[in-house]
């Protein structure tokens, strides 16, 4: 038997002990279970960030872990199992790659995502509009970037980054007026503009926006943490100093 075949039955097996003769797993519902998932995936996230691939391993490993269960649970009423689940993403997999198991000619990543799109929209029918399949509850600047992308796989977009910069501009300026005229609820309408346009723009330079932010937030941290570290080796607190003192101690950080 192939090596990962019988490593994933193993896993099921473990899974069917787990439920049957555990306190804690026999208790669980696919809600109980559903925030851990949503952890375990930031978890992830965080180990792709750092590039440790130990990490990654460990944190798909738990992932993997919660499919499992899942589908454990779900079989328990008959819902469906991890048969159902496998067979289900194979069918998916062959039937949105017509240029690996058709004859449909894709040479291009930008060809196929346009096809995967066009191809998701068939599977439902027509009954479900092409931003339908971004997640409500997905985070606010990760869904504009799915927004984007999926207006794009259907030939809504823009056709140069030189137009998107200009927008960008455009609402900054907007975003400005409103400032200076102190309407509030105007001012938020247009910084959500901003930052829609600016994803738009990071999109079209391939910069993925959510990677980018969180390399300066990471930056900020380091920086932050040097600076209260020279605080307290004054036998201070941040609040005490003055702006100047910081800004100092901020300067050298980033010469570090």
């Amino acid at each position: 038997m192939d090596e990962r075949a019988s490593a994933f039955l193993r896993l099921l097996k473990i899974m069917d002990e787990l439920r049957e003769q555990c306190p804690w797993d026999k208790k669980q519902t696919i809600e109980t279970i559903r925030h851990l998932s949503i952890e375990e995936t930031y978890e992830l996230s965080d180990a792709i960030l750092k590039k440790d691939m130990t990490e990654i391993k460990k944190e798909l490993g738990d992932i993997l872990l919660h499919i499992v269960f899942y589908s454990r649970i779900a079989s328990e009423t008959n819902d469906f199992n991890i048969k159902d689940v496998i067979d289900s993403l194979c069918e998916k997999l062959i039937y949105r790659h017509p240029h690996i198991y058709g004859d449909v000619k894709a040479e291009t990543d930008e060809q196929v995502k346009q096809n995967w799109e066009q191809l998701k929209q068939k599977e439902k029918g027509g009954n479900k509009t092409v931003l339908s399949g971004v997640p409500n509850s997905m985070p606010a600047l990760l869904k504009a970037y799915r927004i984007q992308e999926k207006a794009r796989a259907v030939g809504f977009d823009w056709e140069k980054p030189e137009d998107v910069y200009e927008k960008v501009k455009e609402e900054l300026s907007e975003f400005e007026k409103e400032v200076s005229e102190k309407n509030q609820e105007k001012a938020e309408k247009e910084f959500g503009d901003i930052l829609f346009s600016l994803i738009n723009y990071a999109r079209f330079l391939n910069i993925n926006p959510e990677d980018a932010l969180e390399q300066t937030n990471k930056k900020f941290i380091k920086r932050f943490g040097y600076m209260e570290a020279k605080v307290k080796e004054q036998g201070k607190e941040i609040a005490d100093c003055k702006l100047e003192e910081l800004d100092g101690y901020w300067n050298e950080a980033k010469k570090l």
